[in-house]
């Protein structure tokens, strides 16, 4: 008879160590599921993650309903190895049994169940959901008085008892998961969904072009120089104004003029009729708001403008979609034209090149917190205007000054450290 119930008694240890593992597993499964490809699922009717995230949606309820289920199986199973234990070695069983207990609740209930849900977190969860959605409504009472009883401790300890909804990535968070996804997005595609996020860092001073490179009709001019200046520009849309640019008068869309241009007793009143109402930029607006502005608006070009409404330059639609897809060339420093490589490994560069340009063309890292031209960045450097033929080194690049024009340097010669010829 001994025998007989010795085996009832080990077959429900074994049944509740099951039931500890399951447990254990279903708790570690449900917490690290991908709460987004969970989402993705259940949009797509899949039965387990509709039931899986419907459980989600009160993580306090079913880690209750969990821990409740898991503390019943765990201490009915040590009840139960004590019983075995004394049976078997007397009162010196006592003793044993939690020792031998928890070395087997840790192995097979604990560690391996739980390493394993965090592996194969869908694997646990889904067919879990099955039982502790029922088990949920059936221990509801019990799972409400102690969420009941916990919850008057947490509020004595000061902490927020309501549910926050912290599902949503920052976008920091976001730009570590693109990164992370590794080879489930094409590099192309991963790179400009980072583009997208830097839109909120940069402002249209950043990619303007300068009002000193500001391609434009100067209605004051001869009308022969204005015809001039319309049939050999490479831009379809220029601004117009009056002796200054900060006398802004409108954008002139040459696609319109086409016809009007084979004319030549064209005159000024005609071009001013074709001109619209520019549209200006503030400093300091943001990419993705500018893009929104340009939709909404309509209009394709911009003109950048400070707080006193002087002129800084020039932003267009182009530039801004150049900043997530990239410029619309293969090799940008062979085709840029302020960018010339050299044999030695160093690249002669324009002053006025935007550090972003240079950094995006040559993969360079050139700092762009501060000033936003080569220019600029030696001009801080040194705090004064500098001679030709000086040399610096502003981080992991040496730059040698080539040429100094009107206070401004207008030409240098950078190189990476890295590719510092060496010494004979």
């Amino acid at each position: 008879m001994d025998s007989f119930s010795d085996g009832w008694l080990i077959t429900a240890l074994i049944i509740l160590i099951l039931g500890s593992a399951f447990f254990s597993s279903s708790e570690t499964g449900m917490v690290a599921i991908n709460r987004y490809r969970l989402r993705h699922l259940a949009r797509q009717g899949h039965r387990a993650a509709v039931r899986v995230e419907s459980l989600l949606r009160r993580t306090d309820r079913l880690l209750s309903v969990i821990l409740i289920g898991n503390n019943f199986v765990n201490n009915f199973a040590a009840t139960v190895a004590a019983i075995l234990a004394i049976r078997w070695l007397g009162d010196s069983g006592a003793a044993v049994a939690p020792v031998v207990i928890t070395l087997v609740m840790l192995v097979f209930a604990e560690i391996t169940p739980k390493t394993y849900a965090a592996l194969k977190p869908e694997r646990i969860a889904f067919p879990a959901s099955v039982v502790l959605k029922p088990l949920q409504v059936l221990l509801a009472p019990l799972v409400w008085f102690v969420n009941g009883i916990s919850m008057v401790f947490l509020k004595l300890a000061g902490a927020q008892t309501r549910n926050s909804d912290d599902d949503h990535l920052s976008p920091e968070e976001l730009r570590t998961v693109v990164n992370e996804a590794g080879g489930l997005i094409p590099e192309k595609h991963q790179k400009m969904l980072l583009n997208i996020l830097d839109l909120e860092s940069v402002t249209v001073e950043d990619i303007m072009i300068p009002r000193n490179e500001m391609v434009g009709v100067d209605i004051d001019d001869d009308m022969d120089e204005i015809m001039s200046t319309l049939r050999a520009s490479q831009h379809t849309r220029l601004p117009v104004y009056r002796s200054d640019p900060n006398n802004m008068l409108g954008l002139l869309h040459l696609r319109k003029l086409s016809r009007l241009l084979l004319k030549e007793d064209i005159n000024k009143a005609e071009l001013m009729q074709h001109t619209v109402e520019p549209y200006f930029v503030p400093e300091g607006t943001s990419l993705n708001r500018q893009l929104i502005n340009f939709q909404n608006a309509r209009r394709r070009i911009g003109i950048v403008v400070d707080e006193y409404g002087d002129v800084l330059g020039l932003v267009t639609l182009e530039d801004i979609l150049e900043e997530i897809v990239g410029e619309f060339t293969t090799d940008l420093a062979a085709t840029s034209q302020d960018i010339h490589p050299q044999e030695d490994g160093s690249h002669v560069i324009d002053g006025a090149t935007h550090l972003r340009e240079i950094n995006r063309s040559l993969d360079w890292d050139l700092p762009t917190g501060g000033p936003r031209t080569l220019n600029g960045l030696i001009l801080e450097y040194l705090q004064d205007i500098p001679d030709a033929n000086i040399s610096i080194r502003v981080g992991d690049y040496l730059i040698e000054i080539l040429q100094v024009k009107d206070n401004m340097v207008k030409a240098a010669k950078v190189r990476h450290a890295s590719n510092e010829p060496e010494a004979p």
